[in-house]
């Protein structure tokens, strides 16, 4: 996740994400796990948009879209960064990957 304070571009979308460890694949498995994650990546695969957006989007509340986007973040799976908003610090993401190819050898 970015800092706050720092102005970075987001980062181009990469077609695919290749996970071999057990450890990520664990990761991954986790956050793909919810339905409401996997809807989120699908959102977000085409365009950037904040957390207001995603909420309403999913007809929920911003608190639940947040701890969302964190988990797909915290799994590799979201680029968020953060720009000036009306009232603050508004939380961008968008989604990294296209495509996740899981390798157990």
């Amino acid at each position: 996740m970015s800092n706050p304070n720092s102005q970075s571009e987001v980062l181009p979308l990469s077609e695919t994400l290749h996970v071999n460890s057990d450890e990520a694949i664990l990761r991954i498995g986790r956050a793909l796990s919810s339905g409401t994650r996997l809807k989120i990546l699908k959102l977000l695969l085409h365009s950037e948009n904040d957390v207001t957006r995603v909420a309403r989007h999913l007809g929920g509340t911003e608190a639940n879209a947040s701890a969302q986007i964190k988990i797909l973040a915290e799994a590799g799976l979201l680029d968020c960064r953060y720009e000036p908003g009306q009232h603050g610090l508004k939380k961008l993401s968008r989604t990294k990957v296209k495509r996740i190819i899981i390798d157990l050898e």
